[in-house]
């Protein structure tokens, strides 16, 4: 028995020591995974870009910088690998075809085949990594690069469907279009590899923001080292048809251009938005657009737009006095006039600042007042195919500051293009986005005016033109109107922008003289010279 034991036990022993045997030979001899899951991987990781996850399949250590290269010098945008199936080669190794899709910028996309080899290592399928996993034509050092050929630019027209870029438009249209340069190496980085040190690129004005536009695609050569591995059709550049009427401009420059001081002048048609001209008699800064200036009485448009929706009537009697105090506040009138007791709509065509003051802090408040500012395009910004300022209106914060904005002082600012898109608003019932660019998209919506308003304003602007502050400027019939004498700067003595803006049948403009002093007697004449030339 204890024999049989000692047997027993023996055999027992052997049967675990096989078996421990059997299990390390197993997990010595078995490869984890499979080569379609190795070679998944590493072509998530190439789409990702992801070098560290890349590298973490290959078999060997190796540089990827071949990848790199590729989407540098080709630009490539985006990545899409399409994996086949892996198959067994036999001796531990295996393929798995791929399809791989560049997107390439400026150019459009690129699709071309080629393998990921695998092997075992380490008892786990990993990448056998050569320069031909990225493109089966690489080896060694060559590179991937771009040879283009750019069709013939595009042109920019006016609404007539005559050219604006042939440089031999007036200065103030060439400052809307840019010009033509020659890349930098900035350039290149900022537009991709498409383009060369060199090549022509938009430089300002339409010519830049709508140079992919404009320029088109080039006809492609994608290369390796000096061998070609396929051509990419171009595609030519489409024509930018823009809203300038050369009448209206041509009529705008006439009136502004001999005037000592810088003048613009801004028209846009009603009903539309659509920038007609935009004309600056000084070259370098574009006042038309970027100009922020203190809109001055000409915003008692908006100011009147907001009483009338409060209910105060054009025929209601109201005080003009020499002066008038909110909230500490000395208000005066242009030249220290007094008018006594008159109508709202005689008060708004004498342009009596004593009278606007008063109404707005006890109708209004600075709530209604912004609210209506908004809706003619105060603080909206603007997307007309050019650099172009917000006009601000910020919330007055005293009663003080409130008379100041309801004649279009204090913090105010516009450019002749919001005043101008205003007094298209204040004549249509609707305010548009101004665009010099026909079909683009905008990113403020139109507003409707409150109802009826817009139709109580019109005689008051008539007034304007026909008793009021701009009855000797020679306006022609039919002209509606505004006069502004915006002061600005300090000191006992203020010097003042000179404005006025208005409408006449479907066109809506505003003008600015810089320092010109009064909008009545500047400022009008020249609107007046300007509609004589339509």
């Amino acid at each position: 028995m204890p024999r049989g034991r000692t047997i027993a036990i023996v055999s027992g022993v052997s049967v675990l020591a096989v078996g421990a045997a059997a299990g390390g030979a197993w997990w010595v001899l078995h490869t984890r995974g499979t080569p379609q899951e190795t070679a998944q991987r590493f072509a998530a990781a190439w789409q990702a870009a992801d070098m560290g996850r890349m590298t973490a399949e290959l078999a060997a250590p190796a540089s990827l910088a071949a990848y790199e290269q590729q989407r540098k010098g080709l630009n490539v945008e985006r990545t899409t690998v399409k994996l086949g199936q892996a198959v067994e080669t036999g001796d531990g190794t295996a393929r798995a075809p791929y399809t791989a899709t560049l997107t390439l910028r400026n150019i459009g996309e690129w699709t071309y085949t080629g393998q990921i080899d695998l092997k075992v290592a380490d008892r786990a399928w990993k990448v056998a990594w050569t320069p031909a996993t990225v493109h089966p034509s690489l080896t060694g050092q060559a590179t991937f690069s771009l040879k283009t050929d750019w069709p013939a630019r595009a042109a920019i027209i006016d609404s007539s469907g005559e050219r604006m870029d042939t440089g031999e438009v007036g200065g103030s249209v060439q400052q809307l279009v840019g010009f033509l340069d020659k890349a930098t190496a900035k350039d290149v980085a900022k537009l991709g590899p498409s383009y060369k040190v060199g090549d022509a690129v938009g430089r300002g004005g339409l010519q830049e923001t709508f140079q992919k536009r404009l320029a088109g695609t080039p006809a492609t050569e994608i290369r390796l080292g000096d061998t070609t591995l396929t051509k990419i059709k171009g595609s030519a550049g489409k024509p930018l048809e823009t809203t300038l009427d050369p009448r209206v401009q041509a009529a705008a420059v006439a009136a502004v251009r001999d005037l000592p001081k810088p003048a613009s002048l801004v028209a846009v048609r009603r009903g539309t938005g659509e920038i007609l001209a935009v004309v600056n008699n000084r070259g370098g800064f574009n006042r038309a657009l970027d100009g922020r200036y203190p809109p001055g009485s000409t915003f008692k448009a908006v100011t009147a737009l907001a009483l009338l929706a409060e209910g105060v009537s054009p025929s209601e009697r109201v005080t003009c006095p020499k002066y008038a105090t909110i909230g500490g506040l000395k208000v005066r009138n242009s030249e220290h006039a007094e008018y006594g007791s008159l109508t709202f709509s005689d008060a708004f065509a004498y342009s009596c600042n004593t009278t606007f003051a008063p109404l707005t802090a006890e109708r209004l408040g600075p709530d209604k007042l912004l609210e209506a500012a908004e809706m003619v395009g105060f603080n909206q910004p603007l997307s007309i195919g050019v650099p172009a300022a917000k006009a601000s209106f910020p919330k007055a914060k005293s009663d003080a500051e409130l008379a100041a904005e309801s004649f279009g002082q204090a913090r105010i600012t516009a450019s002749p293009l919001v005043m101008a898109a205003a007094a298209a608003a204040l004549a249509d019932g609707t305010w548009r986005p101004p665009t010099l660019v026909k079909g683009l998209e905008q990113k403020a919506e139109e507003v409707e005016l409150p109802e009826g308003v817009a139709d109580q304003l019109q005689p008051m602007m008539s007034a304007v033109v026909t008793t009021g502050t701009a009855k000797a400027a020679g306006l022609p019939a039919g002209t509606r109107g505004k006069t502004g004498t915006a002061e600005y700067g300090t000191g006992p003595e203020l010097p003042s922008h000179a404005w006025f803006m208005g409408h006449k049948d479907d066109v809506a403009f505003a003008v600015v003289v810089e320092g010109g002093g009064g909008g009545g007697k500047v400022a009008a004449p020249v609107a007046a010279d300007f509609l004589r030339g339509l």
